[in-house]
């Protein structure tokens, strides 16, 4: 699919896919008229990349933590310093606790919509 396909599948711009591919998030090939190209995977992957820089991690982490949502998964641990690690291991507790509350929020919604439709039987 051409660069304009993916933007429309992801809501990420071209521009914000052009810069992705610069980093090295995602890659193309180029078609003979030098346009870029991306397989189906690819809208998967900026969907991962725009969860992971929207919970916080630089780029450059991202980069190095992409092979473990690959199949089959390649890790590089000669990659991973003291500060990745710390990193991630504070980006992973800061979800946890996202997640938590976004649990507890999505209970009190779900609490909240059956009282509404007992209500309404009710009535």
């Amino acid at each position: 699919m051409r660069i304009g396909e993916l933007s429309a599948r992801t809501g990420a711009s071209r521009r914000l896919l052009r810069y992705y591919e610069e980093r090295g998030l995602i890659v193309s090939t180029r078609c003979a008229n030098g346009y870029r190209s991306y397989d189906e995977g690819m809208v998967d992957r900026v969907l991962q990349v725009r969860g992971l820089l929207d919970a916080g991690l630089p780029t450059r982490i991202i980069k190095q933590i992409l092979p473990c949502l690959d199949k089959p998964r390649v890790i590089y641990f000669p990659d991973a310093t003291p500060e990745m690690i710390a990193t991630l291991e504070r980006e992973r507790d800061r979800m946890t606790e996202r997640i938590r509350c976004l649990t507890r929020n999505r209970d009190a919604i779900s609490a909240y919509l059956d009282a509404v439709r007992a209500y309404d039987r009710a009535s």
